[in-house]
């Protein structure tokens, strides 16, 4: 049984498609880049995947069961912008946090924040938005899930603090778990992936292992995603 099942997914708004007949699985264990340029649809992929938005077409299973409620418990989830409340301080979004979600771990939490010079005590909104998207990524981590769901985890953050999230994502999974990040930074966050799913006018045009990939083209996967894509 795959973590991730999306079968015949499509997408509209109003009359115009979005997403159309997306087809994809994600196994456990893997960390998996979804690609592409804006407009492509990687957010609306996403945000259906979340439960966030009701597909026009088709379904979507989380360890075989429809998304719904259950899914919700075990997908973690990183929105491309802030959504927490800027006047707590850190130390009450984290008390939040452990509150709502059974499988947070507040004590990672804690180490991860300290590791990024972040103070528990300081308010959200005296915080850069930089800082913001460092304590956000650090709460979705903390939590002991079975897919985490990152929409540009990089991008708010310096390029030092970029190898120290990645090593953060790595080292803060469980081996039976997976990861999807969608980024524009794909030199950035290329070491990691196991697996990489190309889209384009809201349909995949590309799923593979990342490693079979770079050999067989004898490229990187953004020198790859640049020729596809003529960026």
């Amino acid at each position: 049984m795959e973590l991730l099942e999306v079968k015949n997914l499509s997408k509209s708004f109003d009359k115009k498609k979005v997403l159309r007949d997306v087809n994809l699985t994600v196994s456990s264990g893997r960390i998996v880049g979804l690609l592409g340029k804006n407009g492509a649809g990687k957010t609306t992929l996403i945000k259906l995947i979340n439960d966030l938005l009701t597909p026009t077409e088709g379904e979507i299973f989380v360890k075989g069961e429809k998304i719904g409620v259950n899914s919700k418990k075990i997908i973690s989830y990183l929105p491309e912008r802030t959504y927490l409340n800027k006047q707590m301080k850190v130390s009450e979004v984290i008390e939040f946090f452990e509150d709502f979600y059974d499988n947070f771990d507040p004590k990672k939490a804690k180490r991860l924040l300290k590791d990024l010079d972040l103070d528990i005590n300081q308010k959200l909104s005296k915080m850069s938005k930089g800082m913001q998207e460092k304590v956000q990524l650090v709460l979705v981590m903390s939590r002991n899930a079975d897919l985490y769901i990152l929409d540009e985890p990089l991008g708010g953050v310096d390029p030092a603090t970029r190898e120290y999230i990645l090593d953060t994502i790595l080292s803060n999974f469980d081996e039976g778990a997976s990861v999807i990040i969608s980024t524009h930074l794909i030199s950035d966050i290329e070491r990691i992936l196991d697996e990489v799913v190309f889209i384009d006018n809201g349909k995949i045009v590309l799923q593979s292992d990342a490693d079979k990939l770079r050999n067989k083209e004898k490229s990187s996967i953004d020198e790859i995603f640049r020729r596809m894509f003529k960026c």
